[in-house]
């Protein structure tokens, strides 16, 4: 018994991480889980300004697994992550983090200091909460953005780490930032077209072809003036909404198009980290031999324009111990990724069990 969890009886396709190129067998994905309400939850001041609020479900003793949720910025929304694990397996763990959802202050806060803002804050973070609960090492869940925050996490605390998943894999290189916030405007001209349009009419000197669109962004979402800050939130989230779309269903109705503060939150912390490379320096990729010994699932959609396959394909060539799993039919998220999260977690339990 490990974590207080009993041994699953063993069946096809779940008792290792599978081979390279082998396929998931349908008998062993799970859709989702029940939906597994918190159990105890709080804030946890980390800062002399900084609460970050956190909550954990599942079982009090089952094996521990943190999600690290998007943006930077994208909060922990209705908890839907927490389908993605059995909750009679796993004891999970979420939290907003600085800046966002439920964590205070917001970055829109009067008089915020960004520089207490950054990847490495983040960490330490994850790690003030992990000691906070007492969990001594555990499964790192990440997407999008967080897949990136997870990467940068096992890099520094690899001892605190029992395995990864990941899903819309990205590393916040400069090559990715520069993708998502100008390359891909091949593909979606009429809103990359609007997203410059705005920030040239904005008279901050910017120009196309000449000047990184996502650094004059940070600086209109940290203008003194809030109504330059919300139209550079509105053009900013136009953007986000088209290129996330190909492979996802289409450009998405926003449950959330009349949250003026939480859209202004997104769009300032998503340009402050793209501006400045996701604050890594030297860049994931340049210390995987951190990573080795780590077993680890990366999960990417095909269609996925705004993050392509390049970026999990090579963290898996570098990284001894990982599957990379492709959806061909999907882009930044879609139900058979979902479906491959959810058989990943349970597959990482199973080796943890039978490691015991």
């Amino acid at each position: 018994m490990l974590f207080g969890v009993p041994r699953a009886e063993p069946h096809p396709g779940t008792n290792s991480l599978r081979p390279e190129g082998a396929p998931i067998p349908r008998d062993s994905i799970h859709v989702v889980f029940a939906r597994s309400e918190p159990h105890s939850s709080g804030f946890l001041r980390v800062h002399d300004v900084h609460e970050i609020y956190w909550e954990e479900s599942g079982r009090s003793d089952g094996i521990p697994a943190v999600y690290l949720h998007g943006g930077p910025g994208g909060t922990l929304g209705r908890g839907g992550y927490r389908m993605k694990f059995d909750p009679d397996r796993f004891r999970v763990v979420g939290f907003d983090q600085r800046g966002c959802g439920r964590s205070t202050p917001h970055v829109t806060a009067p008089n915020y200091d960004l520089n207490h803002n950054t990847t490495k804050h983040l960490i330490d973070d994850m790690e003030a909460l992990r000691r906070h609960l007492g969990v001594d090492r555990w499964l790192v869940n990440g997407v999008s953005w967080g897949s990136t925050l997870a990467l940068a996490y096992a890099q520094a605390h690899p001892d605190r780490v029992l395995g990864v998943v990941l899903m819309a894999v990205t590393t916040s290189a400069r090559s990715e930032i520069d993708w998502i916030t100008e390359t891909v405007g091949a593909i979606y001209p009429e809103a990359w077209h609007r997203l410059a349009s705005h920030a040239e009419q904005a008279g901050i000197g910017y120009r196309r072809d000449r000047d990184r669109i996502v650094e004059a962004y940070a600086r209109l979402m940290t203008d003194s003036d809030p109504a330059v800050r919300d139209r550079a939130a509105w053009a900013w989230h136009d953007w986000e909404t088209h290129h996330v779309s190909i492979g996802a269903g289409g450009v998405p109705p926003d449950p959330d198009e009349d949250d003026g503060e939480a859209r202004r939150v997104f769009a300032t912390l998503v340009t402050h980290y793209w501006a400045h490379d996701g604050f890594l320096s030297p860049g994931v990729l340049d210390r995987m031999e951190l990573l080795h010994g780590i077993p680890a699932t990366l999960i990417h959609g095909r269609m996925d324009v705004s993050g392509p396959a390049i970026a999990p394909w090579l963290l898996h060539r570098a990284w001894p111990g990982s599957e990379l799993i492709i959806q061909e039919r999907e882009g930044h998220g879609g139900p058979a990724m979902v479906e491959a999260w959810c058989d990943a977690n349970t597959r990482h339990a199973d080796r943890l069990v039978s490691c015991a």
